[in-house]
């Protein structure tokens, strides 16, 4: 071997040799060994605490990190016999034999290892005492995403596992693993074994399993992950690792187990870190898991008694908890959560949530049957139809059932033989309803199902016909035409893209223009329903404003933008598109805490049932301040106005200081005229931004393989789908995730888009033009196309036929 190639370097007065610094151990950054070597030698002050006492066992790539990373990887338990012996050495008796393991506690060690191209480096959760493996010292979850989920929805999974192991009095700390998911940690006293602890955190999965069925699974089996997080307890078996805090990952890129802070999982763009970057932030940030080290916070056997109330068999499993009475009492004595997967709250009792949805579902029981489920008083009141839903020439048998929780309106799956109700459970219709009369022996109601459902809007009336309660028997009839009384939600009167020219004068009126989603909200009688710009129900989304009847003087019909404030106190789009698709209960309710809503109105359309929209804009206005109470507590106001048309040069320059959109001006005089698109209403824009339809996409590569690269879209034009441009940037991973799920399921042979260049056309997947979004440009080219386009999300409050081109 070349002298060159071989350097002896002394580190804390240990004297080693290194070879090849310039073999290149990850050819997509270009990354070297002596670039890893560096990278373990100034990491080592805060990845040593978290080895010091543990076996490592190693995985080297001596040739370096393939395309394939899994090609030439070699895994090592047993340390070398030319290891210098100043390495700490400890035994484990393993079924095939005794096998010598390495115990890293000093830089010269870790640097050696990254010598011996030992990328990766796994530990578990005991350490040796005296040469013997005493009982574990921390508790680790691996969350691991399955297909169509990302880093997002194990961020949420991981806020679920603090809020429960807090519980315990346990402090968990986060790790984005550098592979797929996240790794929670938790300090823990060391007074049980491996296979209690291990219990423990199988029984705390399965529970988070119970109450979030949609997002989380814990059973080993692969076939079950698809659209969950899997939440792996299994790595507190004693005989198991898991990948060290700080270690490197032998991937494409050189990413890093990397110790995060729960602030940093909020950031909807969270992502894996690399080595260069866990290295630029430890001199500002130290080390986050740093708590790990601590001793723990509970006395010896302090801990123990929570952990031990956890185990299987013991007296009070922390799902277990349930209240002798509640309106929930009969379902939960019914059914037990280490049999059943249906839904099982902690409480017997329920809050009124103020929604009114509903759910039908398809039971392949004994005897094929609907169960028909209404929100009320904070509990699905429930009802078994064995013919169905019928038409307004039958009448069908309903038999009232025992109250079910509010996450029964989500779920859908296989309940087990020998169970209650065992059979088959699927979703037929669910939406939301209008209530006219709510009567121990009757009710007359509304339900309106999804876009796509069976049900459409149907008027029924439940009319008891003998017995009380559970079991007793109803007459279901559905009635002809529409609800008695009931009024349509009126579609959002619209602005046209316009100059300052055209509107200085004092004869308009200006407000700012808000990042946010439009919103048609109705209040009648206290009961609240909100609408997006193309008529969904979005009520559910938004459980802030369910109370907002109080914060309105009686009945009326409000227009305004629901938006959500980043750290500034400005509107962030973002941020309000994590709220924006999501459906289940438990996911809405966590993501109502972490992403706060507020409504911003600014017009109203009806008053105790009265039109006012042929009243000019400047009334309308008047009229709206005084329907606002103050000091409700709910998050809702009317925003000041930004000036007149007159002075709207200074009212763009402080739109532009306030991070705004813009300005929209609206004429004093005009009408409101829903559904259209007015020039009476003249939005002017700091930003480009355009809807656009998705038309297709492009596989990604490197770091995005399996998933997309960049986005085809168009705009409707006269001719067709015309192609304006690529997107491939301001995408987070929960956005590139959600859309590939999306898109494989209407992916088409043949283009939906006219004119896209035969260099973007060449690996395109095809998608049917269904889906719009919208993004930000710095304009156009003379061929049409947008100039460096970016993404800002998805616009379910869009259809394609809506888009057009802005001007």
């Amino acid at each position: 071997m070349p002298a060159q190639d071989r350097q002896t370097v002394e580190i804390d007065g240990r004297r080693l040799t290194v070879t090849n610094l310039d073999k290149v151990m990850y050819p997509e950054v270009g990354m070297t060994k002596g670039e890893v070597i560096a990278y373990y030698s100034a990491v080592a002050p805060v990845m040593l605490p978290h080895l010091a006492g543990r076996p490592v066992t190693r995985k080297r790539w001596v040739q370096g990190v393939e395309t394939d990373a899994s090609a030439h990887v070699f895994f090592e338990k047993n340390l070398a016999e030319h290891a210098p012996a100043w390495i700490r050495r400890e035994v484990i008796h393993h079924s095939d034999g005794p096998k010598t393991y390495p115990v890293i506690e000093e830089r010269a060690a870790l640097v050696w290892l990254a010598q011996q191209a030992a990328l990766e480096l796994h530990v578990p959760q005991w350490q040796f005492v005296n040469g013997v493996a005493a009982n574990p010292d921390r508790m680790v979850f691996d969350l691991d995403p399955g297909p169509g989920v990302g880093l997002a929805e194990c961020a949420i999974v991981a806020r679920m596992v603090r809020d429960l192991v807090s519980g315990m009095g346990l402090s968990a700390q986060p790790v984005t693993s550098g592979s797929k998911g996240l790794h929670i940690y938790a300090r823990i006293d060391g007074s049980q074994s491996s296979d209690q602890v291990s219990a423990v955190a199988r029984e705390l999965a399965k529970a988070l399993e119970v109450d979030h069925p949609g997002l989380v699974v814990s059973s080993m089996s692969k076939a079950v992950r698809d659209g969950r997080v899997f939440i792996d307890w299994s790595q507190n078996n004693g005989k198991k690792t898991t990948i060290a805090p700080y270690s490197l990952r032998g991937r494409a890129r050189p990413f890093v187990a990397a110790p995060r802070t729960w602030d940093e999982l909020d950031d909807p763009e969270l992502r894996h870190l690399e080595a260069h970057e866990v290295l630029a932030r430890l001199s500002s940030l130290g080390d986050p898991l740093a708590a790990l080290l601590a001793e723990p916070a509970q006395p010896v056997g302090g801990t123990r008694g929570r952990v031990a109330a956890a185990l299987p068999g013991s007296a009070s499993p922390p799902s277990a908890a349930r209240e002798a009475e509640g309106p929930l009492a009969t379902y939960l004595s019914m059914r037990s959560a280490a049999t059943t997967p249906e839904p099982m709250p902690q409480s017997a009792w329920a809050a009124p949530s103020g929604h009114q949805r509903f759910v039908i579902q398809e039971h392949h029981a004994r005897r094929l049957h609907y169960d028909l489920r209404l929100e009320h008083d904070g509990v699905l009141k429930s009802w078994a139809v064995p013919k169905g839903i019928p038409d307004a020439s039958s009448n069908h048998l309903a038999v009232q059932t025992e109250d079910h929780p509010i996450d029964y309106l989500t779920f859908a799956g296989d309940i087990p033989a020998g169970e209650y109700g065992a059979g088959t459970m699927t979703i037929w219709d669910t939406g939301t309803y209008e209530l006219e009369k709510w009567r121990d022996d009757e009710l007359i109601l509304t339900l309106t199902g999804s876009d796509d459902g069976p049900l459409g809007v149907a008027r029924l009336a439940l009319i008891r016909t003998s017995g009380a309660g559970e079991k007793s028997q109803w007459l279901l009839h559905r009635m002809k035409g529409a609800a008695a009384g009931a009024r349509p939600t009126l579609a959002p009167m619209l602005a046209t893209v316009g100059r300052v020219a055209p509107v200085r004068s004092a004869d308009w009126l200006l407000e700012w223009k808000w990042d946010g989603v439009r919103a048609i909200v109705r209040i009648a009688d206290g009961m609240v329903t909100i609408r997006s710009r193309n008529g969904n129900d979005i009520t559910a989304s938004y459980p802030e404003f369910a109370q907002l009847g109080r914060a309105i003087v009686g009945d009326a019909l409000l227009d305004g933008e629901i938006v959500a404030l980043d750290g500034d106190g400005r509107p962030d789009f973002g941020l309000v598109q994590r709220r924006m698709h999501l459906k289940q209960p438990a996911e809405v309710a966590r993501a109502a805490a972490e992403v706060p809503a507020r409504l911003l109105l600014f017009d109203v359309l009806e008053i105790a049932g009265t039109s006012v929209i042929d009243l000019g804009y400047e009334d309308r206005r008047a009229l709206l301040t005084q329907l606002l109470v103050p000091g409700t507590g709910v998050p809702v106001e009317i925003p000041e106005g930004a000036g007149d048309g007159a002075s709207v040069a200074g009212a763009l320059a402080e739109a532009k200081r306030l991070g705004l959109e813009g300005v929209v001006a609206k004429r004093r005089s005009s009408k409101y005229r829903p559904g259209a698109r007015s020039d009476d209403w003249v939005k002017l824009k700091l930003t480009k931004t355009q809807s656009v339809v998705i038309g297709g996409y492009r596989a990604g590569s490197g770091t995005r393989a399996g998933m997309i690269r960049s986005l085809l879209v168009g705009i409707p034009d006269p001719d067709g789908l015309r192609y304006v441009g690529r997107v491939g940037s301001g995408f987070s991973e929960a956005d590139l995730t959600r859309l590939l799920r999306q898109l494989r399921q209407s992916t088409r042979a043949e283009p939906s888009l006219t004119g896209v260049p035969s260099a973007d056309a060449v690996d395109a997947v095809w998608v049917e033009p269904t889906l719009v979004g919208e993004i930000e440009l710095a304009g156009w080219t003379r061929a049409g196309l947008a100039r460096h386009p970016r993404w800002r999300g998805i616009r379910p409050d869009l259809s394609p036929t809506e888009v057009t081109l802005e001007t």
